[in-house]
């Protein structure tokens, strides 16, 4: 087997593009027309991008039927929202009526994919009860493919899916096998909407965004949950409105803590493609373990 490609592999400015083409700045098209100045030898520009895009099976660190787990596809009310969302559950099996600390998992702007469902499943391997809504329910769900899916989500009334996001909060919050303690991780889109969540929510008792968008500075006093912010280090359009946020959350006493990864480029923890950082995921997720231990546990 092949060694797998890593952000090495690829010019920086072509990432940039393709970070580009992930978030809808540039089209397909408009993303092979451009990517074509990078090709060589025998590599089109077709390549690049499948080289670039998502191999799930090749990210999966944990399979669906493992018997460690009891997992389950959930439809849960959101009259708020946009009427129901459906969501995937994972815990530890065996757990019987333990109540579990419980994290709410956010997909990027694609929807609830099999790396999402890979990444509820390592969370419940760690002992938590972890839960992820698919933002794509009213457009049919994660429809199965990247493309298709970045373009349902564009239509997403954002208002709406936001109120689904805290339906289930809501519903989680209601679980019996709770401690009543929750926290919430999210990556790109997901980690914005952590972000979003923290002001919203006064008694989240945890929130890791990975390079999400950043609320407005003014929002920050709102923030009353301590925050792990996970940032790459080439990652300009989210990084930019860092320094002004992390300002006010410093003026309004919120306790936070940031790590940048040097060297590294937007969505260094999806392990199912090429800009996957395997070291600086590793210490990511190990933080992200450690802080929702520490702040999720039973009072």
């Amino acid at each position: 087997m092949p060694p797998r490609l890593t952000a090495q592999d690829f010019d920086q400015d072509l990432l940039i593009l393709f970070d580009a083409y992930v978030h809808g700045a540039v089209d397909r098209r408009g993303f092979l027309d451009q990517a074509q100045r990078f090709a060589k030898a025998g590599v089109t520009a077709a390549g690049l991008l499948a080289a670039l895009s998502p191999n799930f099976a090749a990210g999966q660190q944990v399979k669906p039927e493992d018997a460690r787990l009891k997992t389950e596809w959930v439809t849960l009310p959101s009259p708020q929202g946009n009427g129901t969302v459906r969501g995937y559950l994972a815990r530890p099996a065996g757990s019987g009526a333990a109540k579990l600390p419980t994290v709410l998992v956010i997909h990027e702007n694609r929807g609830l994919n099999p790396h999402i469902e890979d990444i509820t499943r390592r969370l419940a391997l760690d002992g938590f009860m972890a839960f992820a809504p698919d933002a794509l329910t009213p457009l049919g769900g994660y429809p199965g493919d990247e493309d298709k899916a970045r373009e349902a989500f564009a239509k997403l009334d954002q208002a709406k899916t936001r109120q689904d996001f805290l339906a289930a909060v809501g519903w989680l919050k209601a679980r019996p096998d709770t401690n009543g303690r929750l926290g919430a991780v999210g990556f790109c889109y997901g980690g914005g909407v952590v972000h979003w969540l923290a002001t919203q929510l006064p008694d989240l008792a945890a929130g890791v965004p990975f390079y999400g968008n950043t609320p407005a500075p003014e929002e920050a006093a709102k923030v009353k949950a301590p925050l792990l912010v996970q940032l790459a280090g080439v990652d300009e359009r989210i990084n930019a409105a860092w320094p002004a946020y992390e300002a006010a959350l410093k003026s309004a006493g919120v306790k936070y803590q940031m790590v940048q990864y040097a060297g590294t480029q937007h969505g260094f923890n999806n392990d199912t493609t090429p800009r996957y950082d395997a070291a600086a995921a590793k210490l990511a997720w190990d933080r992200t373990i450690a802080f929702f231990k520490l702040n999720l546990a039973s009072a």
